[in-house]
């Protein structure tokens, strides 16, 4: 019963305007959000090294805040940021297909979650577990400059 429903393409159109609906309110709030979504499905522009991309998890949190914050914006059906990754900041072009978003986040709460499985079916396959995140948010926290988005 439930696979008829998470499969179903009007189901899948109605998350992804959800998703959509919901980071444009928060960019008009000016709002800090994470998103959990799988890393399979996102691209970056220029590619990372492999030293960058071998620390992802399949599922992975990436937190827009500051100036990341500031160049995100949806075009088309994807969520663009620029970002900087590792101790080096390298810089890149991140690409998010709306889709695959499993999770919206703010202040550690999920305060979205898509389970729509039609166009992208691996990612709900894949469950998050808490190393992922975890992982995640020790990169995130590994660089210096990424401490002045952290509340105290």
């Amino acid at each position: 019963m439930l696979d008829n429903v998470i499969q179903d393409s009007g189901f899948a159109s109605l998350m992804q305007k959800n998703i959509r609906e919901l980071i444009i309110l928060f960019f008009e709030k000016e709002q800090n959000f994470g998103i959990l979504c799988s890393i399979e499905n996102v691209s970056f522009d220029p590619k990372l090294p492999d030293s960058i991309n071998s620390e992802f998890r399949s599922l992975t949190l990436f937190f827009l805040a500051g100036y990341t914050f500031e160049t995100a914006r949806i075009t088309d059906d994807m969520l663009v940021f620029e970002a900087g990754f590792g101790p080096d900041n390298f810089g890149s072009l991140v690409s998010v297909p709306l889709l695959s978003i499993m999770q919206i986040i703010i202040d550690e709460t999920p305060v979205f979650i898509n389970l729509a499985s039609r166009k992208i079916k691996r990612v709900v396959e894949k469950k998050a577990d808490n190393h992922g995140v975890k992982n995640s948010m020790a990169s995130f926290l590994s660089n210096p400059e990424n401490s002045k988005f952290i509340k105290k």
